[in-house]
C-alpha cells in the first residue's frame, strides 16, 4: 500500500514566503528581495518598512507541538540572519545608513485559511 505522492521540497516553504510577502504588502511594506542568499545564510525577506529596513524570517508550523514559530528562530539562526544582513549591506549600497530591525512572520495552519502573526523587532543585532 502506497501512501500519497511526497511533495516537492520546499513547497510548503515557498508557499509560506509568498504569503508573507503578500501580507507584508498589503500592509504598505515594499519588497526588495526575496530568498537573498549569500555564503552567510539566507534572508527570506527584506522589505522597507516606511524608512526602515527590514530583513524578515518566515516561519511556518504545522503545530506548536515543537514551539512555535518565533521560538524556532534560535540564537543560532539569529547569527546566520545577522552574518546575512551584514553582507546584504555591503553590496547594496545606502541600505547601511537606515535604521533597521530585524522581524518574524511565523505562520501555522487556521480556520479558515492561515494564522499569520508578524513580529517587529523579533531580535536585536548585538
Amino acid at each position: 500500500m502506497s501512501g500519497p505522492a511526497p511533495r516537492p521540497p520546499g513547497t510548503l516553504g515557498q508557499r509560506a514566503e509568498a504569503l508573507a510577502r503578500c501580507f507584508l504588502e498589503a500592509r504598505g511594506c515594499r519588497t526588495l528581495a526575496a530568498n537573498y542568499r549569500c555564503p552567510m545564510g539566507e534572508i527570506d525577506l527584506v522589505v522597507e518598512d516606511g524608512k526602515t529596513l527590514v530583513y524578515v524570517e518566515v516561519r511556518y508550523r504545522r503545530s506548536a507541538a515543537y514551539g512555535g514559530g518565533l521560538e524556532s528562530v534560535d540564537a543560532h539562526k539569529q547569527r546566520r540572519l545577522i552574518r546575512a544582513a551584514l553582507h546584504f549591506q555591503q553590496h547594496h549600497r545606502g541600505v547601511g545608513r537606515r535604521a533597521q530591525r530585524f522581524d518574524v512572520v511565523a505562520i501555522s495552519p487556521g480556520s479558515p485559511g492561515a494564522q499569520v502573526d508578524w513580529v517587529r523587532d523579533a531580535f536585536q543585532a548585538e
